[in-house]
């Protein structure tokens, strides 16, 4: 007899071995079913009057066989230390949930919740330059400090450059695998990836005995997209899988990023495709990133903002402390609080507009610019 917790698993993995399911029509079943126990005790006649169903369930579609699988990996699971992360649960990363083709269901090994503000993957070839890895690791290091999460595809090249030098400036670190968590691919990445699991963690769709088949990476690319807040791509022929990890995570309205090359450079292609088809910002460095995102904490915004301040005279200090304070302050709220009066206000917003200092929108607003 199964734990309660255990048997849950159970049907939450033998729904996703159901020949041609796929992840929506697993949800949409879940859906109508209520559970994915139901799935399996409800009777077949049943299951058919769900639309779109008798094409999937109207064969001979061998329940105990797949529950006969389902309770290996159940074992396999607990045996591995392994956290399932299942859609409709809280720990699932909510940045994945809210995509189309998200997976019904993770498998998951790390210390890494996916409640960070900042998560960034890092993509690019297995046949990363010098070049390329000089620049993957200054960006890193831009970051240090920052608690930024870095996500990756374990791969040769840019990928595992990004999850080894994460590991080396004390950032997190995600690689999302091709295959199960029985097996880690390439096999020289192995070390590194007994040092993600303390300082990170490792993630994937994919059952064990799944191989790092080649139809499984565009699968993987689509996680590593959809965990990210942004995609930077080092450099990318114009048909490698980091320029397809791009388009993915435009199409999920996710910031991408791009590495400029040489101009003849085959695997800058890629990159400057991504920027030209403005899929993708260029970036230089971790601070082209960082502003673009809005990453800079508070510490850092004070900062700046006091660095501003000490520039200018007491009128004007006042009234860039208020848009300061408010993001976007009204000529209405300014003048009230400046305490200025409106005429000597709108003098000093007009002495400041003009100085590139701050900048007018429409509804009489301003924000400091940037």
């Amino acid at each position: 007899m199964m734990p309660e917790k255990e048997e849950m698993l159970l049907y939450r993995i033998a729904i996703t071995l159901i020949p041609g399911i796929g992840h929506m029509n697993a949800k949409k079943l879940i859906s109508w079913c209520g559970d994915p126990e139901a799935v399996f005790k409800k009777p077949k006649s049943e299951l058919l009057k769900i639309p779109g169903m008798i094409k999937l369930l109207g064969r001979d579609v061998n329940f105990k066989e797949i529950l006969q699988r389902a309770e290996q990996e159940v074992i396999f699971v607990r045996n591995s230390r392994i956290t399932p992360l299942y859609y409709y649960d809280d720990d699932y990363p909510i940045r994945l949930k809210h995509c189309v083709d998200s997976p019904l269901l993770l498998y998951y090994k790390g210390v890494e919740n996916f409640m960070q503000k900042k998560m960034l993957a890092i993509v690019g070839t297995r046949q990363a330059s010098s070049y390329g890895r000089r620049v993957c690791e200054e960006i890193i290091k831009g970051f240090a400090g920052d608690d930024v999460l870095i996500i990756s595809g374990m791969a040769y090249g840019i990928d595992s450059c990004a999850h080894r030098k994460a590991l080396s400036y004390g950032l997190n670190t995600v690689g999302v695998l091709g295959h199960g968590l029985d097996r880690i691919y390439p096999m020289e990445n192995r070390s590194m990836a007994v040092r993600m699991l303390k300082q990170g963690g490792l993630i994937t769709e994919f059952m064990s005995n799944s191989k790092p088949d080649r139809e499984n990476f565009p699968k993987r690319n689509r996680i590593i997209a959809g965990l990210s807040d942004a995609v930077l791509v080092v450099e990318s022929a114009k048909k490698g899988g980091a320029v397809i990890t791009a388009d993915i995570a435009n199409s999920y309205n996710r910031d991408v990023f791009a590495v400029p090359g040489k101009v003849h450079d085959k695997f800058s292609d890629g990159c400057h495709l991504l920027i030209r088809r403005n899929i993708a910002a260029l970036a230089r460095s971790a601070d082209d990133i960082r502003y673009s995102m809005g990453w800079e904490g508070p510490a850092v915004k004070k900062k700046n903002q006091a660095d501003l301040l000490k520039r200018h005279s007491p009128d004007e200090q006042k009234i860039l402390s208020i848009i300061a304070e408010k993001t976007r302050a009204s000529v209405d709220d300014i003048v009230i609080i400046c305490g200025l009066g409106a005429s000597k206000a709108a003098s000093v917003l007009l002495k400041l507009e003009f100085e590139g200092v701050i900048t007018a929108l429409p509804g009489k607003l301003y924000e400091i610019r940037k």
